[in-house]
């Protein structure tokens, strides 16, 4: 009997039960057929948040920016780097805070950009200020695996 992860379709939100000795092959959702996995951030919503963020066995790194915020413009061709090298590890998402304030609000975000590691709902790591690709893979991983 092979081990399972819950795995969120990044476009419909769609649990779907993943063998884990086949997440790096990617696979497709069973309801929209999309890819689970594009190595690339989600954008991340009221609408999808609680999905990605508390349904799925993989952890949630989030980037909390704004478009007004050139650190955080700087930062997000590195975000996308990290996410084509983390996933399957983890999911990666981009919450805009002036388009999703109360959930930057319920994570008490203060500075942007500001990346927060969550896990099954709870979050487990946090981290301020703009990295390159490098460091944002190897922080993420040092604090997945706690």
């Amino acid at each position: 009997m092979s081990d399972n992860r819950i795995v969120v379709c990044p476009r419909c939100t769609t649990s779907n039960r993943v063998p884990v000795e086949r997440l790096g092959a990617g696979g497709t959702c069973g309801k929209c057929r999309a890819a689970l996995f594009a190595g690339a951030p989600v954008t991340l919503t009221t609408a999808n948040f609680d999905a990605h963020a508390g349904r799925s066995d993989l952890p949630l790194l989030v980037d909390f920016w704004a478009a007004w915020c050139g650190p955080c413009r700087q930062m997000a061709p590195a975000f996308a780097a990290a996410a084509a090298q983390l996933e399957p590890e983890m999911r990666l998402g981009k919450l805009d805070t002036e388009a999703e304030g109360a959930i930057a609000g319920h994570y008490g975000i203060q500075s942007i950009p500001t990346l927060v590691l969550i896990h099954k709902g709870r979050e487990i790591a946090r981290k301020s200020g703009a990295m390159p690709p490098g460091a944002i893979v190897a922080w993420a991983r040092a604090a997945a695996a706690g």
